[in-house]
């Protein structure tokens, strides 16, 4: 079990998602096609699960040191957010975008196959790397999805069908989001000052990563104080959004970045 079964599990989750995007879509006008779409969408997030724990067993490491294997976290929890959204909220449209969002970065890994050692540098080898880690891709998939909310509510406010109940969708998944995302900034402050001395030392990568906090913290206090201005608290949480992907990956091909001590998350 390696890397290199990543076409064969990824084409088995492709068809398993495709055929239950397309009965989700069906179930609009017939509800008895919803239970097997969510069971179909359901079968095809157990095999993705299936490689990921194979692929952490066969590299006796967490595979999550370059952004191929971030992106196959990604991946794995998008799925996770758009199920337990749904079963709470009853979003179909939601489900539906965080499955094809997932499915995104699994097409993106299989046109970039991925190159990989077993080896951990010795930074790398802290009992902080998997909380830190984990709980920031989480918090990355349940923000991604808030965004994917108000890019939903920016075209309802446009084609007049905006309803407040989005905007509160958004806030829940922020809230959550945020949690996490200030737990991954606790974790890595622990785990730098374990690796490195110190607890805050101005890495680009830590930069960009409290510039990300910092925008979805003005998103929240703006919701707080400005309850109802949508229009500009949905551009908010959109821009938020990109500062998130700078820091998630793009901060990498930065100029910054060839001083940064985060460059072992490239490929």
């Amino acid at each position: 079990m390696t890397w290199i079964d990543f076409p064969f599990y990824s084409s088995i989750v492709g068809i398993l998602w495709l055929v239950g995007l397309v009965l989700l879509g069906l179930s609009y006008r017939n509800d008895g096609y919803l239970n097997f779409a969510n069971s179909v969408l359901f079968m095809g997030w157990v095999v993705l699960l299936v490689f990921v724990g194979k692929l952490w067993v066969e590299l006796d490491r967490p595979p999550m040191r370059t952004l191929g294997e971030t992106r196959l976290w990604y991946a794995t929890f998008l799925p996770l957010v758009g199920f337990i959204t749904y079963f709470r909220w009853r979003y179909k449209w939601f489900l539906a975008y965080s499955i094809a969002l997932a499915g995104v970065f699994l097409i993106i890994n299989y046109l970039n196959p991925e190159t990989y050692s077993k080896t951990l540098m010795p930074a790398l080898q802290s009992p902080w790397f998997v909380p830190h880690v984990l709980v920031y891709l989480f918090s990355y998939a349940v923000l991604a999805a808030s965004s994917i909310v108000a890019v939903k509510g920016i075209v309802d406010r446009y084609q007049g069908n905006f309803t407040i109940e989005t905007l509160k969708l958004a806030d829940n998944l922020v809230y959550i989001g945020f949690a996490f995302l200030t737990f991954g900034l606790l974790f890595g402050a622990m785990w730098a000052k374990e690796a490195w001395g110190h607890y805050w030392t101005w890495d680009p990568k830590e930069i960009w990563a409290f510039l990300t906090w910092m925008g979805y913290l003005t998103y929240i206090h703006y919701r707080y104080f400005h309850s109802h201005k949508t229009k500009q608290a949905l551009t908010i949480l959109a821009l938020a959004f990109v500062v998130l992907l700078v820091c998630w990956f793009g901060v990498n091909y930065l100029p910054v970045a060839q001083t940064s001590v985060h460059t072992y998350t490239q490929q």
